[in-house]
């Protein structure tokens, strides 16, 4: 494999602006991310929302890249943008990407959390050497999410996100900043090599399931994050463990048969949806040594 062309995007949500800002400071400084071998692009990705600092306005453009989207909401902002990306960076478009690096913000205590939606040998050996350098990075595999068809980062051969919390939407974080930063050079520092630095063994937070919030007939929750539980994304959850709280104070408890690790806890993008957290099992994979193909 080889990989030459890598894009940087940030603000697919409008109100995460951790990402927005440091897109602005590459595109400001654009040698900052040339390397040799490599042609670093950036991208705004959704700038309607950032300018109203909002995480959308029609519909998530992360979830806009499924071909579905067009047949159903053929009017909609992001879907047309989601149109315009592809066309740009996408197979067959004007510069394809062989790499996505999509930057994202949560209100979820995630720390700096690389997502991967494939279990593929390159990004395993990639975030395995990232989690070398980095060992409080945690590596998230949705890719039993179905999030590998619908997401920005599904345009190109590879993609990955990395999200960083806790950080209120609409608020920029120093120190979160600094560290994504970090991250992407390092990724950038790696492609540049004609192989992968090695890296040992992996650990890996792989998709389980959702946990929705209890609803009445209104759609109204009737139940808050349990306090034990909040801000302890990635601690384990064992059968049993309280896991939600009603309004009432009631715990709920963790209904499972084995110890899962939640994730995305409380994040404030989700209520919509009516998602607590997304539960995942921690795993240990074998890294297979990925060549870049360089010359």
């Amino acid at each position: 494999m080889t990989i030459t062309q890598v894009l940087i995007d940030g603000g697919t949500h409008g109100n995460e602006l951790n990402g927005v800002a440091l897109v602005e400071k590459f595109q400001r400084h654009p040698e900052l991310i040339q390397r040799r071998h490599l042609q670093a692009h950036t991208l705004l990705a959704s700038p309607m929302a950032i300018q109203h600092c909002q995480r959308y306005i029609d519909h998530d453009l992360n979830r806009c890249f499924a071909p579905k989207m067009a047949e159903q909401h053929p009017l909609s902002y992001e879907v047309k943008r989601a149109s315009t990306i592809r066309a740009a960076f996408g197979p067959g478009g004007e510069t394809p990407i062989d790499l996505c690096i999509s930057l994202h913000g949560t209100t979820a205590n995630m720390g700096i959390t690389l997502i991967v939606d494939q279990l593929e040998p390159f990004l395993l050996q990639l975030a395995a050497h990232l989690q070398s350098c980095y060992p409080h990075l945690k590596v998230y595999s949705s890719a039993n999410s179905g999030r590998r068809q619908e997401a920005l980062r599904s345009i190109a051969t590879y993609g990955v996100a990395l999200e960083v919390g806790p950080v209120a939407h609409g608020t920029l974080h120093a120190e979160l900043f600094q560290r994504t930063e970090a991250v992407v050079h390092t990724i950038l520092d790696a492609l540049a090599q004609p192989t992968l630095p090695a890296a040992g063994p992996l650990t890996l937070y792989q998709y389980v399931r959702p946990v929705h919030f209890p609803q009445d007939e209104a759609g109204r929750i009737l139940a808050m994050i349990h306090p034990q539980l909040q801000f302890q994304d990635y601690r384990a959850l064992h059968p049993g463990d309280p896991m939600l709280l009603t309004f009432d104070g009631e715990a709920i408890a963790f209904d499972g048969d084995t110890t899962l690790y939640p994730i995305f806890i409380n994040e404030a993008a989700y209520y919509e949806k009516g998602i607590a957290m997304y539960l995942t099992q921690r795993q240990t994979q074998s890294i297979i040594p990925a060549s870049l193909g360089s010359d």
